[in-house]
């Protein structure tokens, strides 16, 4: 099973940039889909960003154009890249793995190994 450490989030200023890192252990993240999904305080939980087994990227319609991510199978990784950040994206930022297929890559159910959370705040 594996499991996810995720890093990185700050306080930012509106317009910053940021880069937010899930590093896995305990296997190879190679046979996973690997998501990004947000909680803001008081609101439900929310999709950011998803990689299959592919490079193919899917985004939130939120953040398209802003963010980026990433996956290295090399590393075991996956990153967020934030870029010009706004204060709707304050939230607590949690990476997660599944295997969803394409019907289903946004939704949190899809996904059953979760980091602990990093807390990314924007301050206008």
């Amino acid at each position: 099973q594996v499991q996810l450490v995720d890093s990185g989030g700050r306080l930012v200023q509106a317009g910053e940039s940021l880069r937010l890192s899930c590093v896995a252990s305990g296997a190879s993240i190679s046979g996973y889909g690997m998501a990004w999904f947000r909680q803001a305080p008081g609101k439900e939980r929310e999709f950011v960003a998803a990689i299959r087994n592919g490079q193919n990227a899917y985004y939130s319609s939120s953040v398209q154009g802003r963010f980026t991510m990433s996956r290295d199978n090399a590393q075991n990784m996956v990153a967020l890249q934030m870029n010009n950040l706004k204060p709707e994206d304050t939230a607590v930022y949690s990476c997660a793995a599944g295997r969803p297929i394409l019907s289903t890559i946004r939704r949190e159910d899809a996904y059953y190994t979760w980091g602990q959370g990093t807390q990314v705040t924007v301050s206008s």
